[in-house]
Formats: C-alpha cells, sequence, structure tokens
C-alpha cells in the first residue's frame, strides 16, 4: 500500500502527505527564494526524452510557473531520507560514454539486464583490454563551437551559411573512371600479387625472357579480371541501389503546398511531410502529426534491426500550431552529426520561447511511419550526415587462423625459393668461371657472331660478364620457379569457402521452423575457424532462453502467487458469466496462466490493505512502461448470461519484460488499451479508468530503475515505480515494524524465484503532495533545457521522487531455455570447449539457469567473486588460486620444465597436445585435495576493479582454470573485455554468441561471431559473422561443419603447396643437369596451365565436398573436435614433413625417366611433354590417396582433369607454331612411354602409402578409429539387408 487512501478511491477522500509540510516548503524557499508557491495552471506536454531504453524521462508536463530558476543556478542538496544509492555530485566528466565498435556507438544497451552502476563506467574506461573511442554526444552543444544552426522551411538561408550536405547517399566505391586504377590498387594490397607482378616485369626484359611474355603475364592477369569481375557486380549492385535510393520521392513544403520531390534533391531546412508506411528520408525534427497529442509509432529495423514500435512525439508549441495550419518558422541548434542513434541535443527557438528538443522529438532516416495517418518534420541532418549513414561502417574484417598460419608457410617457402635461386646462380657462376676460355665457341654463350652475312657479324651475342649473368640468372631462376608460392591458391581457397557456405546455409537442420530463419553465413573468410573454437562467450537471455517472458510468479503484500494456476480465457469466462450482464472482454494474443486465489482477491468488495495493494500493484503493471497497445476491430459472441464484446488486443513494446507485465495486468483484469502524450486508459474489470500521466523517468543503467507519475481522476498524485531489486530495496519507506516485515517477506520470495532462475522486478508506489509535484516540476524544467549534464540532472530530479516509497511487492518472470540447449552444452563440453556465460541477470538467476542447462554441475566447486573494492577483490582471487593449487601463468612460463599446454581439462583426454598457455590446477599441498572441476561465478561490479591491467592476469589464471565461467550483472562493454581479455593472452580461438544489441561489441570483438535471430531486434545478427535462429544449431555449426571445413581447408592449402613445389623441383633438378642455364623443358603455356586448368579444379571439389566423417559420428562422438584443438589437419611438423615427401616425389619425377631414355635420341619437347602428363598425373593420384568420400562428381574432377590435360597436350602439340609441335604422338605410340608413367606413380607414391599404412596401423588416430568403425557399421547393415533379402 502506498499511501492512506486506495487508488480508486472516490474524489472527496482525504489526502494524506507523506512528507511533512514544514520539510517541504524549506526545500521549496531553497529553490524558489522569493517562496512564492503559486497554484499549478493547465499542464501541458513539455517534452520527452526517449532514448530507446536509455533515457531519462519520457514524458513530462509543463508548468508556466515561474519559481525563480536562474540559469545557471545549482540544484540543492537532497536530505538523506531522499539520497538515492548513486552520487547526486556525480562528476561531470564521468558521465555516459559511449564506445564505437565498428558499425555502433553502444550506449550501454541492455534492455532487459541490468548494467552496472557509474562504477563500472570506471572500470570500463580503465580497462586495458579494450581499446575504444570515447565520444561525448550528450553535451555536443557545448563541446562544439559552433553548433548546427537550421532555419525551419529555409533551406536556401540555412544552406548558404553553412554548406550542408545535400540528401543525396553513395555506397558505391568505385565511378567507371576510377573503377580500373582504384580496384588495381585494391588489390595490390596483397603482397603475393606485387610478387606476381615483379616476376611478370622482369620476364618482359630480354635477357630474363624464360617463358613468353604473354604467358607470364596471364596468371596475373587472371587473378586480377576475376576479382575485378567479382568486385565491379558488387559495386554495380551498390550503384543500382544507390539509384534506387535517391530517386525516391517525398512531399515537401514548397510555396505554401506539399509537392512531391526526390529524395536526392532535399535540403536541410525544408519541411516535409511523411505518410503512414512510408520511410523516412532523412534525419528530421517532428514539427507534427496527425495524432493532435503529437505522438507518432515508428519502426527501426532498418536502423537497428529491432521490430518493436517506438513512440516519438512533437512538442506541444509546434504541434498546435500544426493543428491550426499556423506557418511554422524558428531557428533550431542542434549537435555537429555523430553516430549516436540513442542521443539527440537541441534547442528550438519558436514564437520567442526557447525549448529543448531530444531524442524522442527526432525521427532517423531509414525508420518507418507506423499506426500515424502522418507527420510533418524539419530536415537537420542530410545524405552522408544522417545517422544511419554515419552507422554503415562494415566490422572490422577477420582473418582466419590457418589463413595467418598459410602466410606463414609462404614465407618459409619464399626463404626456400631464395635458397635454390641462390644456388643455381652459384652454379651458373661456377660453370662460367670452369669454361671462361670456351666462352667463344659455345652455343649458347660465345661472345660474338660469327656469320657471313648481315651486319651481325662481329657484334655481341648474349654475353653481359660473368657478374652480370650470374645476377641474370639468380632472377631467371626466380622467373622459373615463380609458382612455388601458389597464386592460384588465393582463388581457390576463396571458392572453397564459397561452396561450404553455401552447403552450411542449405543445411536443413539448422533451419529454424519457428521463425521461419535459416542459417546465414556473412562472413565467408572464416569457415575453417568454426573447427578450432575453445572458448564459447554466450549471452543468456534470448540466446540459451527463448527470450520470451510469461508472467509466473507474484509476491504481493508478503504473500507469494502463482502456485495455483488456471488458463485466462477460463478463468475470465467464470467472472463474466457470474457478472450476468453486457461487457466488454479483451482478447490477448497469448494465454497467460493466471493464480486464482489472486484473482478472487482482485474481485472483492473488501477494503483491505491487500486487496488495495493488489489494486495498486496490477495498475502499476499497467501504467509504468513505455508499451504501446494495439486494438484490433471488436466482434462480439454469445455467453450464458449476456453478450460479450471482445476485442483483440495486441502491444508492442521494446523490452519482452514490460510487454508480459502488461499482458499479465490484463489477465488479471488491468488492461492498457489506449496511450497518448499525455494520458492513458486502463480498463479495470469493465470500468474505464483514464489517467494523466505526469512525467515519465525511463529506465536506465545507472538507476536500474524506471516510475511514471500519475494523476487519478480523484486528483490524487502517485509516483508508481519498478526496478531491480538492488536499486528498489535501498529507496523503500522503513517507517514502521509492518514494514520491515513485509520488506523481509518479499525479499525471501525474491530469493526463491531467483533460485528457479525467474527475472524479477520489485514493484512500490507513494503518494505525491502538491508542493512535492511542483518541485519536482520546476526541476525537470530546469534538467530538460540544460545543455550540460543533462542526464545527471534529471536523474537527481528523478531521486527527489524515487524515495520513501511503499512497497507492493515483486513480479517473477520466466525465460524459458530453448529447446535442445543442454544437450547442445554438454556436446560443447565433451568436445573441449569452454562455454562461458556473460548475462546482465542477477547471480541466483544466472546460477539456476547454468544448472538446468547443465553448464553448472553437481560435481562442480563453486568460486565466487563478489568484491566492492580492488582490495577485496584481489584477495578473493589470491585465496581462490592458492586454495585450489592454481599456478600463475607467468611463474609457468618462467619455468623451463613447466610448459603450459592445456588448463584443467573436465573431458581427461590423456596426452593430449593443447595450443593455449593457460596456467595449470595442481593438487593443494595443505589439504591433499585433488583436482575438481571449478566453477567461477564473478559479478559485474568486481569486474569494474579486476578489469586493471594488474589484476586482469589473476582473472585470466584462474578463469581459463575453471570449466565454466558465469559472469553476472556485465554491462556490454565489459562483455567485450573478458573476450579480449582470453583473445589477447591466449592463442585459441574465441567464439561471442548473443542476440541483441547489447551483445554487438562481444561479438565483434571475437575471432567468430554468432547471431541469434532473436526478439531483441536483428541487431546482434548484423554484427555477427555468422547467424542462426537458435542456440542449439550451434553444436551442428561447430561439431560438423566446422570440424569438415577446417579439415578441409587444412588439407587443401597443404596439398596446394605439394602440388607446386613438387613443380618447381622437377624444374630445380633440370636446370641442374643442363649447366645451370635456367632453360625449360616445358613449353610456356604447360607451365601456366599447370595451376590454373590441370590441377585446380580437384582439389576445389575435395574442398567443398569431402567429409572424413558422417555428420552422425561427429554428433555422436564430440571428442573428434579435439583434431582441430591440436591443429591435426594443418601444423608444422606436417607441413615439412609434406616437403620432404615432394622431395621424393620431385626426384623421383625427373630421374626416372632420365634413366629411362638415356640412351635414346628422344628430343628435350617430348621429355617435356612426359614430364608434363606424369606430373598431372601423380599430383592427382596424391590427391586420391586423401579423399575419404567419393561420389560421382568427385570422380569427374579427379580422373576427368587427367584427361583435360591430355587434351590440352594434344592440341598444343598440334600447333605446327611451337617447338613441341607433333611430340606427343610420337611418345603415345611408344609401350616405354606408358611404362615409364607408371613406374613413376609407383615408385614417388610408395613411401607415401607406406607410412600411411603404418601409421593407421600403430599410431591410428580418432579420425581414423572412427572411419574403421563407421565402416565396420555400413557393413553390418549391408550384410544385414543381404540376410532379409535371402530369408524372404
Amino acid at each position: 500500500m502506498s499511501g492512506e487512501h486506495p487508488l480508486l478511491s472516490p474524489p472527496d477522500s482525504p489526502s494524506a502527505p507523506l512528507v511533512p509540510p514544514s520539510t517541504l516548503a524549506e526545500r521549496l524557499e531553497q529553490l524558489c527564494p522569493d517562496g512564492s508557491s503559486p497554484p499549478p495552471p493547465p499542464p501541458s506536454v513539455l517534452g520527452s526524452n526517449d532514448v530507446d531504453g536509455q533515457g531519462e524521462s519520457l514524458l513530462v508536463r509543463e508548468y508556466t510557473a515561474d519559481c525563480g530558476v536562474r540559469p545557471g543556478k545549482h540544484f540543492f542538496e537532497l536530505g538523506p531520507e531522499s539520497r538515492p544509492q548513486f552520487p547526486l555530485d556525480y562528476p561531470t566528466r564521468h558521465k555516459k560514454r559511449l564506445a564505437s565498435w565498428g558499425t555502433m556507438e553502444l550506449h550501454s544497451i541492455n534492455g532487459n539486464s541490468g548494467d552496472s552502476s557509474a562504477v563500472q563506467e570506471k572500470g570500463n574506461n580503465k580497462s586495458q583490454g579494450i581499446h575504444h573511442k570515447s565520444v561525448h554526444c550528450e553535451d555536443g552543444l557545448l563541446h562544439e563551437d559552433t553548433p548546427r544552426l537550421i532555419y525551419i522551411d529555409d533551406p536556401r538561408r540555412t544552406n548558404d551559411k553553412y554548406e550542408f550536405t545535400g540528401n543525396e547517399i553513395r555506397t558505391s566505391q568505385y565511378t567507371l573512371i576510377t573503377f580500373l586504377p582504384k580496384n588495381v590498387f585494391i588489390q595490390f594490397h596483397r603482397v603475393a600479387y606485387l610478387y606476381f607482378l615483379a616476376i611478370a616485369v622482369l620476364n618482359q626484359l630480354p635477357p630474363l625472357a624464360v617463358f613468353g611474355r604473354t604467358a607470364s603475364l596471364f596468371p596475373l592477369l587472371f587473378v586480377l579480371c576475376v576479382t575485378a569481375i567479382k568486385d565491379g557486380y558488387e559495386d554495380w549492385r551498390r550503384h543500382r541501389s544507390d539509384r534506387n535510393e535517391n530517386n525516391r520521392e517525398s512531399l515537401v513544403l514548397q510555396s505554401g503546398q506539399y509537392r512531391v520531390k526526390k529524395w536526392k534533391d532535399i535540403q536541410v531546412g525544408e519541411v516535409l511531410k511523411i505518410c503512414a508506411d512510408d520511410t523516412i528520408p532523412c534525419d528530421m525534427v517532428m514539427l507534427g502529426t496527425s495524432d493532435p497529442s503529437g505522438i507518432a509509432y515508428i519502426q527501426t529495423m532498418n536502423l537497428d534491426g529491432e521490430s518493436n514500435l517506438k513512440t516519438r512525439y512533437a512538442r506541444q508549441e509546434t504541434s498546435s500550431a500544426v493543428a491550426e495550419g499556423c506557418t511554422i518558422m524558428g531557428i533550431i541548434r542542434c549537435e555537429q552529426p555523430n553516430r549516436n542513434i540513442y542521443e539527440f541535443t537541441a534547442n528550438m527557438e519558436f514564437n520567442g520561447h526557447t525549448f529543448p528538443l531530444t531524442q524522442s522529438n527526432i525521427v532517423l532516416r531509414g525508420c518507418q511511419l507506423k499506426n500515424t495517418e502522418w507527420i510533418i518534420g524539419v530536415v537537420v541532418y542530410a545524405g552522408q550526415e544522417t545517422k544511419a549513414m554515419l552507422n554503415s561502417a562494415a566490422s572490422p574484417p577477420k582473418r582466419s587462423k590457418v589463413e595467418r598460419y598459410m602466410n606463414r608457410e609462404t614465407l618459409s617457402l619464399s626463404v626456400f625459393l631464395l635458397v635454390m635461386c641462390s644456388v643455381v646462380a652459384a652454379g651458373m657462376g661456377t660453370w662460367l668461371i670452369r669454361h671462361k676460355n670456351q666462352i667463344d665457341t659455345l652455343p649458347y654463350y660465345r661472345k660474338r657472331f660469327y656469320t657471313n652475312w648481315g651486319k651481325l657479324n662481329g657484334k655481341t651475342y648474349r654475353f653481359y660478364g660473368i657478374p652480370l649473368e650470374i645476377f641474370f640468372s639468380f632472377l631467371s631462376s626466380v622467373i622459373v620457379f615463380q609458382i612455388m608460392i601458389p597464386i592460384s591458391l588465393y582463388i581457390t581457397v576463396e571458392l572453397v569457402r564459397l561452396g561450404q557456405s553455401y552447403f552450411m546455409i542449405e543445411d536443413r537442420h539448422m533451419f529454424d521452423c519457428n521463425s521461419g530463419s535459416r542459417f546465414q553465413c556473412r562472413s565467408f573468410n572464416i569457415n575453417e575457424d568454426l573447427g578450432q573454437i575453445r572458448y564459447i562467450f554466450s549471452d543468456k537471455t534470448g540466446t540459451l532462453t527463448e527470450n520470451k517472458m510469461e508472467f509466473r510468479r507474484a509476491s504481493i503484500f508478503g504473500r507469494d502467487y502463482g502456485s495455483r494456476v488456471i488458463v485466462a480465457d477460463q478463468l475470465q469466462e467464470e467472472h463474466d458469466t457470474g457478472a450476468g450482464s453486457a461487457r466488454k472482454r479483451w482478447k490477448l494474443k497469448s494465454e497467460v496462466a493466471l493464480d486464482y486465489e489472486l484473482m478472487e482477491l482482485l474481485h472483492k468488495d473488501l477494503s483491505e490493505d491487500e486487496r488495495i495493494a493488489a489494486h495498486e500493484f496490477f495498475l502499476t503493471l499497467a501504467a509504468c512502461n513505455t508499451v504501446v497497445p494495439i486494438v484490433s476491430t471488436g466482434t462480439s459472441s454469445s455467453c450464458a448470461k449476456g453478450v460479450l464484446d471482445v476485442d483483440s488486443i495486441d502491444y508492442q513494446g521494446e523490452s519482452p519484460d514490460e510487454q508480459a507485465l502488461v499482458i499479465a495486468a490484463s489477465g488479471y483484469g488491468y488492461t492498457l488499451f489506449e496511450r497518448t502524450s499525455g494520458h492513458i486508459a486502463i480498463d479495470v474489470n469493465g470500468e474505464k479508468l483514464r489517467l494523466d500521466v505526469l512525467g515519465l523517468h525511463e529506465f536506465d543503467s545507472v538507476r536500474k530503475r524506471m516510475s511514471v507519475v500519475i494523476r487519478f481522476p480523484n486528483n490524487t498524485i502517485k509516483v508508481l515505480v519498478k526496478g531491480a531489486d538492488t536499486s528498489m530495496l535501498s529507496i523503500l519507506a522503513n517507517d514502521s515494524e509492518r514494514d520491515e516485515k513485509l520488506r523481509h517477506s518479499t525479499q525471501s520470495h525474491l530469493s526463491e524465484y531467483s533460485s528457479q532462475g525467474l527475472r524479477t522486478l520489485v514493484v512500490a508506489a507513494r503518494d505525491l503532495t502538491n508542493e512535492e509535484l511542483e518541485q519536482w516540476q520546476c526541476m525537470y524544467e530546469d534538467a530538460s533545457t540544460s545543455l550540460t549534464d543533462r542526464s545527471l540532472k534529471l536523474r537527481q530530479t528523478a531521486a527527489l521522487i524515487e524515495s520513501n516509497l511503499k512497497l507492493l511487492g515483486a513480479t517473477a518472470i520466466e525465460d524459458k531455455l530453448q529447446d535442445g540447449v543442454p544437450e547442445a552444452i554438454e556436446s560443447l563440453r565433451q568436445a573441449g570447449i569452454k562455454v562461458w556465460v556473460l548475462t546482465g541477470d542477477k547471480q541466483e538467476t544466472a546460477i539456476s539457469i547454468g544448472v538446468s542447462c547443465k553448464l553448472l554441475t553437481a560435481d562442480m566447486q563453486q568460486i565466487i567473486i563478489n568484491g566492492t573494492s580492488e582490495a577485496e577483490c584481489r584477495n578473493l582471487l589470491v585465496d581462490a588460486m592458492e586454495q585450489y593449487g592454481i599456478q600463475s601463468s607467468n611463474i609457468i612460463n618462467q619455468s623451463s620444465n613447466c610448459k603450459s599446454n592445456a588448463a584443467f581439462d573436465y573431458l581427461e583426454l590423456p596426452d593430449e597436445v593443447k595450443t593455449s598457455n593457460e596456467p595449470k590446477c595442481h593438487a593443494g599441498k595443505e589439504d591433499g585435495k585433488a583436482c575438481v572441476p571449478l566453477a567461477l561465478i564473478i559479478d559485474g561490479n568486481s569486474l569494474v576493479y579486476i578489469l586493471e591491467k594488474d589484476l586482469q592476469s589473476e582473472l585470466f589464471d584462474l578463469a581459463t582454470s575453471c570449466s565454466v565461467v558465469v559472469c553476472c550483472r556485465v554491462a556490454p562493454l565489459q562483455k567485450a573485455g573478458i573476450v579480449d581479455l582470453v583473445k589477447t593472452r591466449t592463442d585459441d580461438m574465441t567464439l561471442a554468441i548473443g542476440d541483441g544489441a547489447n551483445d554487438v561489441s562481444m561479438i565483434q570483438m571475437a575471432d567468430v561471431g554468432v547471431g541469434i535471430c532473436g526478439q531483441e531486434g536483428r541487431q546482434a545478427v548484423m554484427a555477427s559473422d555468422f547467424a542462426m535462429g537458435q542456440f542449439r544449431f550451434l553444436k551442428r555449426l561447430l561439431l560438423v561443419h566446422g570440424h569438415w571445413n577446417y579439415q578441409r581447408i587444412g588439407y587443401l592449402v597443404m596439398y596446394n603447396f605439394y602440388r607446386n613445389a613438387v613443380f618447381v623441383l622437377m624444374l630445380f633438378w633440370y636446370i641442374l643437369s643442363t649447366a645451370f642455364s635456367t632453360t625449360s623443358a616445358l613449353t610456356d603455356y604447360s607451365s601456366v596451365f599447370y595451376s590454373l586448368i590441370y590441377t585446380s579444379v580437384p582439389t576445389i571439389i575435395v574442398g567443398v565436398l569431402d567429409k572424413d566423417l558422417s555428420h552422425k559420428t561427429l554428433l555422436q562422438y564430440p571428442k573428434l573436435y579435439g583434431s582441430g584443438h591440436r591443429q591435426e589437419a594443418y601444423n608444422v611438423p606436417l607441413f615439412w614433413i609434406t616437403m620432404l615427401d615432394t622431395l621424393w616425389q620431385s626426384l623421383v619425377l625427373f630421374y626416372v625417366p632420365m634413366f629411362t631414355y638415356k640412351e635414346s635420341t628422344i628430343d628435350i619437347w617430348s621429355m617435356g611433354s612426359l614430364w608434363t602428363i606424369a606430373v598431372v598425373i601423380l599430383v592427382n593420384v596424391h590427391l586420391a590417396m586423401d579423399i575419404h568420400r567419393w561420389v560421382f562428381i568427385t570422380h569427374i574432377a579427379v580422373w576427368g582433369s587427367i584427361i583435360i590435360t591430355y587434351a590440352c597436350v594434344v592440341i598444343l602439340d598440334s600447333i605446327p607454331v611451337f617447338p613441341n609441335y607433333w611430340t606427343i604422338y610420337h611418345l603415345a605410340c611408344s609401350p616405354t612411354y606408358w611404362i615409364t608413367i607408371l613406374l613413376i606413380i609407383v615408385v614417388a607414391l610408395l613411401p607415401r602409402f607406406v607410412y600411411k599404412v603404418v601409421h593407421h596401423i600403430f599410431w591410428a588416430s580418432d579420425i581414423q578409429i572412427a572411419k574403421e568403425t563407421e565402416m565396420l557399421r555400413s557393413k553390418r547393415k549391408h550384410l544385414g539387408s543381404e540376410k532379409d533379402d535371402d530369408s524372404s
């Protein structure tokens, strides 16, 4: 009960103020020195400050009474009885901070979880692990020397003076003139392209023309053209989109009439009229709407991805002028363009008055007008300066781990290439020195021409002296061996990733039937990283849970309700039937479970305190929110004793919690069915109740509560408040023993609810006297018009009325786990992946959810860190590490005998090779306890102090030694800080998954970001690398597709290095046998076609389709995922083993034909044709030996590439101008030719075959064992089917 009279009391009931009048008078004198206390005149809408869940107040009433508050006058100090838990003298330098994370400036967005207090902001800014940009947009006018001046309906004067940008946008990157130079310049940012460009340039020089000049340019030109075509097509689509966007039309006020004008021609200062369902063309301040109260509803899905409707308001001054048809002339002073979509600071001068403009007065480009006939507004930002365009930057680029390692191996091969070239150059110099006296008689090196004809007789011939010959030999060797660095690898990897993404998108097992959303690949360059994830950082609400809130329990006046529930329709029908008269019913979109006992209490005619508290409780739920009711056309249905008019009602809100509470209130008979800027209407069990909204202080992360000031029909003024228990319990009144008892019982209920995983809120209220109301209104007017510390002053204003509250009760909302979450987490843990939960919920709620989803198990020892100071947090961390024998990573790194390759592993995999740098868990020396699974639970307030530079190491050591980490009450930037802590201190791959805007920073910080298409909009999806509909799909994404992708890409890179190296080494042995002359037995086109045509298709097909294991096996045995942790598919030892095998195969490839045809008269071009065919067959058979899954298209690719090679060789050898003319025809007729090729294949691959057989028998890997199990299982099924056929 919040006062001494009920909310539904008659108008003549007396009012009892909660605070003595003398105290109020004293406070009022401090605010109004003249001591005047004028009566409140008729209220009008002062303004609003809807900051999408982060604002301070939405609606207030403006009183024209002058309270004597002079500009710049300081606020008075509040008394101890009304002081809030946060400091009123909060410094200016610690005001709200904005942090840039790629695409957005996150403003501590936490629509469904409580962020930490102002102390947390200190920790966020001090954290050394995150580097972000702080932008002070709140006081933009103060910090900007020249604020932007907008002359309403005078675009010429506005733009002549300030030259603002037009409204034409451009997202394209190129034009017809700049496409070629700019695209080539961007492509050559790849170092490998510069390398091949240098090779092509060198080959154009006469002394270095090893290959044909045209042939040497072909590989580079092919890659550049393919990439340019792709980039050009993508940019053409951007041009087309820009053209369609810029040519859209809107109504613009011109010469007193609204005329159609293209978007690209709209200028700052013009007045626009937007009709229902139209898209807003630019950022504009609302001047009026079709609603007389100036309210409008917009959908911001195109901007922030959220589908819920949001309310915006026109100032009452301008809205009245628009309704009367008056011309609006004035000046708007606003902040300079910035990226913060959650703040807008401006003032408007209109009819001689200056009043503030806030975020709730502006509509942004890209939003859509909904449920409103029209709005009129003035353009303040246009084109590239709109907030939508300023936030259109792409997410930070990410590179896969395999690609980074690939660059390392490329560098190694480059060094090896230089060594080979140096050997050739040194051999050339040695050979020339030994034969310097015979140079004149040698056919290639003679110094002069000896001819009897022409002017060439006696001229110098292709000899430049021994030093230059050595230098030219080195450069010529670089040209000959150029494909040692595989240029085709870049295109091959991109094509393979594209194919892998296609099959991930089309996977029907990752299609969410509930939302109709399929899997999305938003980034194609980190597919293989999905197979190496070690840490998963997950949000809770909407990610592990459904984020579909259902009202389950309530504590009202110390009593617990919710144990006996019944469907709302049945219970409501009973009461309607009992009423026996015609009345209106409201049909909700979803069913509500109601408590029968509570419903009976609400329908009693008693005036006892419990019944009054229940009424006020549900009135608070129905009134204290920003939910927008949408009523559909009513129908009628018959009942036993009357006719009921049934109207369907739906609620649109920015928070699922608010929607659940309003729906619950409607189920109990308190239906919110109308909302305007000045009042709300509630149907209380068939009785219409119109309540004037005098003010609404929206929820923010500092106060952690929201309040609404309501005037009832009996002129009673009440403030209704709801918020987190941590912020509400400290501002409750404690005047009597009865209050203390009520508070104690409510707290016990809150603990019980939290232990069940329910989300809790505390509900309270109090009466306001006229003096308190006047004081609050004067303070609000001063705060709302302030250009400095506006949010701080608004919080101080809210603190004036959010004090001495009477406790009404508490709510408990259930957020159910998504289907398959426990099973998915268990499989991920078995796979060696650690799952950390980062949530803004209470600690008890997070622990309960952790237990229900099998994240926390009974055998785990929980370490709880709840510190209130830096010293306390340090002691808690050190004590926990000492208790469980956890060594610091610094000590381990200094010890040569103890290299930390793995943390405590609950999988107990023996001798498992790990790549992480984590501390080890040892048995405690004193108590002799063995290592047990540990679970770390830490709150956001402790992270404020721990995320200091000197405490990060202790947190890392303790957290990485635990099997599970749960972080509660964390802010968005703290989530990113935790991810960055692990990412920067270990080589392990991290994955962050979330569904809300408050998860964007975490998603972009992790190596892999996954967005959930949930109830909180699509902002997380837009910032992610991959997107899915349910958390359980993560199991299949990692264990199946991640494993496949890693195995494929790892083998693909290794095979490409082998394929090119064996070809280059074959040429190297040939050059050593031809006096180091850098001549080639292969034609120019054979060398070029080798990587691009002869051997490229099989690698792409195998990279996309090959599967070492079936998806059923990978899901059945999650530990198989550990091959990615151990880097079995791609590592340094495997690379050099492959290179040794390559060395052997190249020797066989060269010397077997040399010895076979040693005594023959075969020419060099015939030998070159043999080598070309032999190397292609060799590398394809090598590939065939490693293929796990043969399908029809694989056979076509592997064996077809050999056939295509033969066809190309036949065509090239049939051209008379080529030196190898007709050689293949002579070779093919000889049996020696075919025997030689067969001998090359057998001898070259024999060591590899023996190694694979021995390794499979004696050192079989997990994958090989699982593969054999699959084969045995398939054979049994086949034999079983044959027996069934025989028996039948």
